[in-house]
């Protein structure tokens, strides 16, 4: 048989025919008029190289040969049928392996409660977390090897992207900063000593492109590649550190840290969930996407609850 010649809806009126031993309700069953149900019988006929009905009286009944291909016509049907189905999946029993790349803050406030949740519905799943890289990194063959990316920033080609939370920038200042509530003025705030996070693929500090295009130059003693060696260091000196709110407020009994509002308001920083394009439908990155957004728009609810 030449399978370039074989039409599938075909296959899909045999099975129909077969099940119903009727031209006219096999036709109503596939939404084909009798006599298009009609020319579907001949074209199998032709195809198959048999009767396939045979009339019997005043009914149809199906040929031995007909008879033998139920089962496996069936089959074959659900299998190319399963082709376009994607496959569920089950988080319990999976062992699936995710990548996913964010900066230390998402890991720092992200994963405690993501893992406590992933753990409950899915044990045996793991997740490997890379340090993120800079916008260059978002080629097609970064794509094929990265799950989920979480990042403030405009979509990169190939990703979508998904409104994870919003925060806020505050000073961060250790317990007991001689300093302390004066950072609110802007003299104390641009007189003071500060740390600067130079995330890996960025130029500066995104609070100094901020300040400079406002005039405003404070004064970097220490430029660190993320936010929480930002407030280790802060913790245990009179440095100054510009950083996300939430970060401070979730380290600051552990570091003891104090929050002051800064003298000048960037407004609200947005942190957003990518995924790449080929994995929009995938049941796993549609059960993990979930999963992130709920712990991410769990933290703006917090938010709203505390204020």
């Amino acid at each position: 048989m030449n399978l370039n010649s074989l039409d599938l809806n075909l296959l899909v009126a045999l099975d129909a025919l077969l099940k119903e031993a009727n031209v006219s309700r096999a036709g109503m069953r596939i939404g084909l008029s009798q006599p298009a149900a009609s020319h579907a019988l001949q074209r199998l006929r032709d195809l198959i190289g048999d009767p396939l009905l045979v009339r019997n009286g005043a009914r149809m009944e199906l040929t031995p040969r007909a008879q033998a291909l139920r089962g496996p016509l069936a089959q074959a049907l659900d299998q190319v049928r399963s082709l376009f189905v994607p496959d569920d999946f089950d988080a319990a029993r999976s062992e699936r392996h995710f990548r996913l790349m964010m900066p230390d803050l998402a890991v720092e406030l992200l994963m405690p409660p993501l893992m406590a949740k992933i753990t409950r519905a899915a044990p045996n799943v793991t997740i490997n977390v890379v340090p993120w890289r800079g916008p260059a990194i978002f080629t097609a063959e970064f794509a094929r090897t990265i799950d989920l990316v979480i990042s403030i920033g405009d979509a990169f080609r190939g990703f979508h992207r998904q409104r994870l939370y919003t925060d806020s920038d505050a000073l961060a200042v250790r317990r007991g900063h001689p300093a302390g509530v004066k950072l609110k003025k802007r003299e104390a705030f641009v007189s003071a000593r500060h740390v600067a996070v130079v995330i890996r693929g960025q130029n500066e500090d995104l609070i100094d492109t901020w300040l400079r295009a406002r005039g405003i130059e404070r004064r970097i003693a220490l430029v660190v590649p993320g936010y929480i060696e930002a407030l280790h260091v802060t913790a245990r000196t009179d440095l100054v550190a510009f950083v996300p709110r939430r970060l401070i407020a979730a380290l600051s009994k552990q570091l003891s840290l104090v929050t002051v509002t800064p003298p000048l308001d960037p407004g609200i920083d947005e942190q957003f969930l990518f995924y790449p394009t080929r994995a929009q439908m995938d049941p796993g990155s549609i059960w993990l996407r979930k999963l992130i957004l709920e712990t991410g728009r769990g933290l703006d609810r917090d938010k709203r609850r505390a204020a």
